[in-house]
């Protein structure tokens, strides 16, 4: 029987063609994905669902699928698609990551010039009837200084874009290196410096919880006066209510938004305030991008459906068939010990370099590599998969380096990640045991065997009597159930490292209190 895909939501003629033409039996019905109930009632009649936006696959919506094998969104975002329950019920989730790029940058330029001359406003005035010449008083963008926050795929076209336009750029990315923003032609700078000194700042990050009101109220009240702000990324990046005020008061000077905190938003504390423009998440909105990534998503889907090959999957790596056994056990260990790595990286990346000894050597390390750095990389940067990992990792600067070698110690093969930073270099190792699940064996040179958990705290501190007591006592005032507790020390009395697994998401006022134990150093919740 042919593989059956529902197209929900509106995507071109030549999509639907694609389909067709691998054999693939295909029911456009590019409304359904408004109707959450019968979306429910026929989504189990089909392998695969191709969709944009307006569909949303929350978990409610698959709970009860089992048939379904792919979600293919034409587009980067996914926030519309529960991928972690997705991945539970192993459906693989794949997007189109780059198809909408050069769109998006011009919208937010376009966005940026509307802004500096109030072209909206004089607009709708003049047809009106009145000629308020004198009203429109805009500001020149020659000269002026536009902060990118985020400096991606999108940033970087911003950031060619306005110094076409003279102007003169700042960007902020935690993972962009020096190297590569002198490449960009670029300063770059930490976020406070950013907010100080520039003219226009625009938005080129996901949301993830790092980033999140990243424009909150405090961070708006410390840019420069009269400052003007763009953001075609995601809503939730700016605190709404706070720039509202800001506009109100004088001190932000104008607003340019393209995406909000709830979408579809009909109804938003932003609408009515002076100096804004609003538009309805246009930022992939143009024909040759709606093209794109219709046919993108069309030759991915079918692919997979017809011959297993996987591409631009965020929960699956791109491997073949026949590799697979073997291979995507070190897989998930590769993305563990990234992610591992990610969550305690605080500042800019300037190297990784990743180490497989052993049998492990010998295997598609391009995968292991990929998943290791979608681990690091996706705490900061949520969207990216195994796919776009190492072009990311590429466009921010960051140097790759691969080490193979013949066993040489008592593991038959392990992985070893270290990540070099503007202030130190942290190492992680880890191996897979029989039962195929990834442990940890080495954490910044300390021995130590640990399995990765969904839920743990990753401690730093002197190995001193009563340690183990007090952090014990402590939590188990607090209400968080110890499930398991590993130790490890460079030597009796030095550093140690303390990796306990927890029921449960871990409080910050708990945290705050393990880091007031007078032997802690670090103290931090992990999540997997």
């Amino acid at each position: 029987m042919a593989p059956r895909v529902l197209i929900s939501d509106k995507l071109s003629d030549a999509a639907v063609e694609i389909f067709k033409n691998r054999g693939i039996d295909v029911d456009f019905q590019p409304e359904l994905g408004k109707d959450k109930e019968a979306l429910v009632r026929v989504l189990n009649d089909y392998d695969g669902i191709a969709i944009r936006s307006a569909t949303k696959l929350t978990e409610s919506v698959l709970r009860d699928v089992d048939r379904l094998k792919v979600i293919g969104r034409a587009g980067i975002g996914v926030d519309n698609v529960d991928v972690p329950f997705a991945s539970s019920k192993g459906i693989i989730v794949m997007n189109t990551p780059f198809g909408n790029s050069v769109t998006t940058a011009e919208h937010a330029i376009s966005l940026m010039l509307a802004l500096a001359r109030e072209i909206p406003e004089a607009d709708r005035s003049t047809q009106a009837g009145k000629w308020e010449k004198n009203r429109f008083v805009g500001v020149e963008i020659t000269g002026k200084t536009l902060g990118v926050i985020g400096c991606g795929n999108i940033g970087s076209i911003v950031i060619d874009r306005a110094q076409g336009l003279r102007m003169k750029v700042l960007g902020f990315d935690p993972f962009l290196s020096a190297e590569r923003a002198v490449e960009l032609g670029v300063e770059k700078v930490e976020l406070d410096e950013l907010l100080a000194r520039a003219d226009f700042i625009t938005l080129h990050t996901p949301l993830t919880e790092k980033t999140r009101n990243i424009l909150s109220a405090d961070a708006i009240n410390r840019t420069r006066p009269g400052v003007r702000i763009i953001n075609c990324a995601r809503g939730g990046l700016i605190d709404e209510a706070a720039l509202r005020a800001a506009l109100e008061s004088g001190h932000v000077a104008g607003a340019a938004l393209d995406v909000f905190s709830e979408e579809p938003a009909t109804d938003n504390i932003m609408f009515g305030a002076p100096n804004l423009i609003c538009t309805p998440h246009l930022g992939a909105a143009t024909h040759e991008a709606q093209e794109k990534v219709a046919l993108q998503i069309a030759e991915q889907m079918a692919d997979y459906l017809v011959s297993g090959a996987v591409t631009n999957a965020l929960n699956m790596p791109s491997i073949s068939t026949e590799e697979a056994p073997r291979l995507t056990p070190y897989v998930r260990l590769a993305e563990s010990l990234g992610s591992f790595a990610g969550q305690l990286t605080e500042t800019g990346i300037r190297a990784i370099r990743l180490e497989f000894e052993g049998d492990v050597a010998e295997m598609n390390v391009r995968a292991l590599t990929a998943a290791a750095l979608a681990g690091v990389m996706r705490p900061v940067l949520q969207d990216v998969n195994m796919v776009s990992a190492p072009i990311m990792a590429k466009e921010r600067g960051i140097r790759l380096e691969e080490v193979r070698r013949a066993q040489q110690g008592a593991y038959e093969g392990y992985i070893r990640l270290s990540v070099v930073t503007e202030r130190q270099e942290r190492s992680v190792a880890g191996t897979v045991f029989a039962d195929g699940k990834p442990r940890l064996i080495q954490i910044k040179g300390i021995n130590m065997e640990a399995e990765l958990a969904p839920s743990m705290i990753y401690v730093t501190n002197e190995d001193r009597p009563g340690f183990i007591g007090a952090i014990g006592t402590l939590l188990g005032d607090a209400g968080v159930n110890i499930a398991t507790f590993n130790l490890g020390r460079t030597a009796p009395g030095a550093d140690a490292i303390c990796l306990v697994e927890v029921d449960g998401a871990v409080p910050e006022g708990v945290l705050e209190k393990v880091r007031g134990l007078a032997m802690v150093k670090q103290a931090k919740a992990l999540r997997f």
